[in-house]
């Protein structure tokens, strides 16, 4: 039962992120909409902050996967996809907590990943961690730049040209970054 209550929870406030900005989601709101009780709320989440990350973190999961190598495109194309197909949800979002707390959220779920990527990329080649960080990091600081000006265009930029523009980026700096190291 527990786990069919956050459920709940974290869906009711997916859809009045589609109605409101997160600015004017309370937790009064969100027991209201669920016929719970402030405990119960309580019981699950700390405040309307840990269930904003707890809800980011599962939508987010959707997109992120340590599959192949090419997968990361898809993952990007599905996730933006998805971005124009809740426009309001996601300007809701952006629009009503701090650009800096929307840019850590993006940069701390895509380390990982993109460490792994390039971790593996670089498989058997005598890299030094210093310059493993620097290609995952020039890797992720594309990636959430790419998507801040996917926001700040109104999400009206092709996936495909984004998509590609990026990966020549990524590809360069993976390539050039692996191949060319002489330690």
């Amino acid at each position: 039962m527990s786990n069919f209550t956050k459920t709940a929870i974290t869906s009711a406030f997916g859809s009045m992120l589609e109605r409101m900005p997160f600015d004017k989601i309370t937790v009064s709101g969100i027991i209201r909409e669920c016929s719970i009780s402030r405990n119960t709320f309580y019981y699950h989440f700390q405040d309307i902050y840990d269930l904003l990350d707890y809800w980011l973190d599962q939508e987010i999961s959707n997109y992120i996967t340590v599959a192949g190598e090419n997968d990361w495109k898809e993952n990007i194309r599905g996730f933006l996809d998805n971005c124009k197909s809740h426009k309001k949800l996601i300007y809701n979002l952006a629009n009503s907590i701090s650009r800096e707390r929307l840019e850590r959220y993006f940069f701390a779920s895509t380390d990982g990943v993109i460490t792994d990527f390039i971790l593996r990329r670089a498989e058997g080649k005598n890299l030094p961690p210093q310059r493993l960080t620097a290609i995952s990091n020039i890797c992720r600081y594309s990636l959430v730049g790419y998507f801040l000006r996917f926001l700040w265009n109104g999400m009206k930029e092709d996936t495909e040209e984004i998509l590609s523009e990026l990966s020549v980026l990524v590809e360069a700096a993976v390539e050039y970054g692996i191949d060319e190291y002489k330690p």
